[in-house]
Order: structure tokens, then sequence, then C-alpha cells
């Protein structure tokens, strides 16, 4: 059944595809964006609204008196976002979709896989208690007046403009140049990364879905590696079959460089898998089909068609320099 979905962001790693796939399965698809440039155009066919999503008198002024059958919001980041959205929507849309993170679960997981019943809980990222006190006011909203809200926590999901390392481009590199290559921890820690693409289509096939009302999903890749794997994965897609990977205990990368150590110590340093059989359950059919081997090859792939885009970060590759003689 063909839907009318508006996405509240839509141009970036997630969301784009998601708009994408919406659109290919025949829905009616709003994207409203401020209309900044980006790597990942809308598609044609499209409606685009202009507006900043985050006030709340700019989006009411665009959307007017319509309403929706989903509403999607990517770009909700703090509980008042939340708390907006259901002011506005509340009973313009069928189903509201949260986007939050599977960073929000339990750090360091006390068991695996991670279900969507794990606790809710990370002492190191403000990020995700963010997106932890978004997700209670959707509850809120779910449990007072009945807003017809769920939960989709992605995990580490990718595109070809995205190399999931810290380093980013610089790692790969930093790898043709034969320097060494900083990763956290020891390597052998399990992390799961998820192509958009394949996030898209279970995400898609929830939308309107009556059971996923009042529910939490995430949706991720089954395939979970160690993260020297991950790092040789983009090695060998950039003609390094060998890189040089130097480990540095991740307690250590966040004294020298704490933005990046509260990612690190609030979610990537710790193993993360996952059990997708929720979503599988409403989205019958659906699993992740890009391993991460492929996907580095679309990465590098997309880096070397145009020099403009292979920047190396001279602050990681100093510190990398740094980090990796100790």
């Amino acid at each position: 059944m063909a839907l009318s979905v508006l996405f509240l962001g839509g141009t970036g790693i997630i969301s784009s595809a998601c708009v994408a796939r919406a659109q290919a399965v025949g829905h009616e698809v709003t994207v409203v964006n401020r209309g900044a440039t980006s790597a990942r155009p809308v598609p044609d066919g499209v409606e685009v609204l202009h507006a900043d999503v985050r006030d709340p008198a700019a989006l009411r002024g665009a959307l007017g008196g319509r309403s929706f059958d989903v509403v999607a919001d990517f770009v909700a980041f703090l509980p008042q976002h939340v708390e907006d959205d259901v002011a506005l929507l509340a009973g313009r849309t069928g189903h509201y979709v949260l986007i939050s993170s599977a960073s929000a679960y339990r750090t360091p997981p006390g068991r695996l896989p991670v279900v969507e019943s794990t606790p809710l809980r990370n002492p190191y990222w403000q990020y995700s208690r963010d997106k932890i006190a978004c997700e209670d006011a959707l509850v809120r909203a779910y449990r007072d007046t009945g807003f017809p809200g769920t939960v989709v926590r992605p995990s580490h999901t990718y595109d070809r403009t995205l190399v999931p390392t810290h380093g980013g481009w610089t790692d790969v590199d930093r790898m043709r140049r034969g320097l060494p290559v900083l990763v956290h921890g020891d390597g052998t820690s399990l992390w799961t990364l998820t192509h958009h693409a394949d996030f898209a289509r279970a995400f898609v096939g929830l939308l309107g879905h009556p059971d996923a009302v009042g529910e939490a999903f995430h949706i991720t890749s089954d395939e979970a590696m160690a993260w020297d794997r991950v790092y040789e994965a983009l090695g060998a897609a950039a003609g390094v079959p060998a890189p040089r990977l130097v480990h540095v205990p991740s307690e250590v990368v966040a004294e020298h460089d704490p933005e990046t150590g509260a990612s690190l110590l609030g979610d990537k340093a710790h193993s993360m898998v996952f059990d997708n059989s929720k979503v599988k359950r409403l989205v019958p059919g659906w699993e992740a089909t890009t391993p991460f081997h492929v996907g580095a090859r679309e990465v590098v792939a997309w880096y070397d068609a145009d020099p403009a885009r292979r920047r190396v970060d001279a602050g990681w590759d100093a510190l990398s320099d740094r980090l990796t003689r100790r």
C-alpha cells in the first residue's frame, strides 16, 4: 500500500537511502531540510520543502495543514526536538519513527548478542545519553496520549562516502604511504558495520506497520568483524593487503583526543553484536546482503574517483604518528 511519508532530514548517510527506498517501493515521499548542498541529492520526483527542521515555527509554516501517514525524524538529537515533533504532529500522522542510536544500549554490554530489551545506559558519551532522553520523551508521549511512536536504533551505518574508522580517509592514505595506522584497543573486539541500502530496506518495511507502534527495533548487519579485519578490508580495497596496524589502548587515545575518546569508550571500544530477529519478524525476508569487504571497495572507489575527496586530516595524521611510536 502506498503511503505518504515525510522525512525530517533526508540527505544524510542513512536517511538518503531510506528516501530512495521509500520512493522505489511506491510511497509518496516528502523531505524537509534546509536546502544545503549534499553529496547525496534528493531523487527526482521527491517533494522537497525548505525549512529548518529544528525551528518549530518554520516547520509548521512549511507543512501548513498537511498530514502524513508516516513521519520519520532523522535529526532529533535532544528530547526537546521530540517534544516539538509530538506537539506539531499529534493527530497529523498515523506513525512517527524516531531515529535513535544503538550506542544507547548498556555500555559496555553485559551480554551478547544485544537485543531490543537490553537496558539503555551509556555513562561515557553525551550523544548517547541525549538519544536515550529522546527515546524517553517519545515513550512518555505514547504512554500518556497514545502518540504512535516507534524507535529505530541504527548501529554503525555507512555509505560510499564514509570510511568507517576514526581516521576516515586519513587511515587509508596512511596505508598507501606505508605508515602505521592507529587501531584502538587490541583489534580483536567485534564490530558491526551496516551498509545504508541494507538498513533502508528493513526501515521502509517498518513504515506504517501497526505492530511497530510502541516498539523499538535495531537494524544492523548480521556480520560482526574484529576491528583488525575492518582495517584489513579497507587496505585490500586500497591495494594494501597487509597494512601496518598498531594497537593503542582506547584510554590512551582518549587522553590525547577527548572527543574521539568519548565515542571510543562510549561505543566502539566494546564488542557489539546484534540479534535482528525482531525486525525480521515484521519485515519477512529481510537480511543485510552487503558484506563489508564489498562495501569497502565501494568506499575506496568513491574516494579515488575525485582527488578533492581524498583530504588528509592533519590533526589525526599527527596523532597517529605520535601514538603509533609509543
